[in-house]
């Protein structure tokens, strides 16, 4: 199969070559004949190369072209969207990292502007020595660089009753990736001297709507860090700078922004976005509750809902995956709305709890089709099919969908979202 694919990509890149010569000069030129120049295309000399460029100055804080200006945050368009949350553009990024201008934000009652000088983080309650640290004391602290993915728990909800969201950004753009840099959270507490006998604690955010949510502790003892830092530069005032929590493959709203309080305690503390909200309503009326961990999830990015392939024949199909159970082992691809599965490369390096990408050649003969992908991580969990996530939870529920995301293609090229 992969010699197959070898060829492939050479037919592939033979055919682009030819049609690129094509599309320059009006027919293919044969060696040593020289073309009649076409614009700024070769083999003309372009416009921007005949005048120097402009200075490193001009802005001093880098800037993506202007020819890119298109790929921002946006609300989304999908039913009930956030007011108060923007989606990364999935579908415009290449790679796993997301660039700190276009992770998706997510606050409850708007951005604080915190002085950094002022804020402090007290650590308290069931401690042999309550501490308040200044970020100086966090930054002169032993610390490392993870990268992890943050999912709002209420990313895709639209796709319970759906299919709502056109493109990968509306539906699933309440996930995005960062290296993080900060103190494990484990340190402190060792420092505190965090009694035997605690099994939670409180987190509380310096935000008007003092987000607090409860913390196993052994979550707390185990990965969680307190980070000041994203993508080698301090957090921006919308991902809770001076000073988060992170807890790598928890739902997002637990990673608590502009963190300022710590309590450590026996019991969980039941705090309103934890018992009225960030619950999931069952079939038979119960509510689950403490539905810590993001299942596992993949979404194809390229071909996707609002995109258009212009040509048949040869392409890539390219997408991402995760888990908050650790790393994904594999991802499989169907072209056929899950009748036959294909394994999908996987883009080294694979991370615990982080976005992974995933890839596979694909040839479209022009015929409608429907694109679908599904995670299968190191526990062995498969993510489910939209029918599967219902029969077990049913329609009432906001939180935490992870069904397969299917993007039809039609005869024109055009791409769409389904229910396959």
């Amino acid at each position: 199969m992969e010699e197959d694919q070898k060829k492939s990509r050479r037919r592939f890149l033979a055919g682009a070559g030819a049609a690129g010569v094509a599309a320059t000069t009006g027919a293919l030129v044969a060696p040593g004949v020289h073309a009649q120049p076409v614009g700024n295309q070769p083999p003309s000399v372009p416009e921007w190369t005949r005048v120097p460029g402009r200075g490193f100055l001009s802005p001093p804080y880098g800037q993506p072209s202007e020819f890119e200006k298109g790929v921002v945050r946006v609300l989304p368009s999908a039913p009930n969207p956030f007011p108060t949350a923007t989606r990364t553009p999935l579908q415009s990024l290449h790679g796993s990292i997301t660039p700190n201008g276009l992770f998706f934000e997510r606050h409850h009652a708007g951005v604080p502007m915190i002085d950094p000088r002022e804020h402090r983080l007290m650590l308290h309650g069931l401690v042999d020595r309550p501490l308040m640290f200044t970020l100086d004391d966090l930054v002169r602290l032993p610390s490392v660089n993870r990268v992890h993915f943050i999912e709002c728990s209420g990313n895709s909800s639209s796709q319970w009753a759906g299919p709502g969201g056109a493109t990968a950004q509306e539906v699933h753009g309440l996930a995005s990736n960062a290296e993080w840099t900060g103190v494990p959270l484990a340190v402190l507490l060792e420092e505190a001297g965090a009694r035997k006998q605690a099994r939670w604690l409180l987190a509380e955010g310096a935000d008007a709507a003092a987000m607090t949510r409860s913390v196993p502790m052994e979550k707390a003892l185990d990965d969680a860090l307190v980070v000041y830092a994203q993508n080698g530069e301090k957090l921006r005032p919308e991902q809770g700078y001076p000073i988060r929590l992170l807890l790598p493959g928890f739902e997002g709203n637990m990673s608590i922004k502009w963190l300022r309080r710590i309590k450590v305690a026996m019991e969980p503390f039941q705090t309103r976005e934890e018992t009225s909200t960030y619950t999931d309503l069952m079939p038979d009326g119960s509510a689950r509750q403490f539905t810590f961990v993001m299942d596992a999830k993949s979404c194809i990015l390229s071909p996707s809902g609002g995109q258009r392939i212009t040509k048949r024949g040869f392409h890539e199909i390219y997408g991402i995956a995760w888990t908050g159970r650790g790393r994904i082992r594999r991802v499989e691809v169907s072209c056929d709305a899950g009748k036959t599965w294909q394994q999908a490369r996987l883009q080294e390096p694979v991370l615990s709890m982080a976005l992974t990408a995933f890839r596979l050649e694909w040839r479209w003969d022009g015929s409608p089709c429907v694109l679908q992908s599904r995670a299968i991580d190191e526990t062995g969990y498969v993510q489910p099919t939209r029918k599967q996530l219902i029969e077990a939870r049913g329609t009432a529920s906001l939180y935490h969908y992870n069904g397969i995301q299917s993007w039809a293609i039609a005869n024109s090229g055009e791409v769409t979202n389904v229910h396959a």
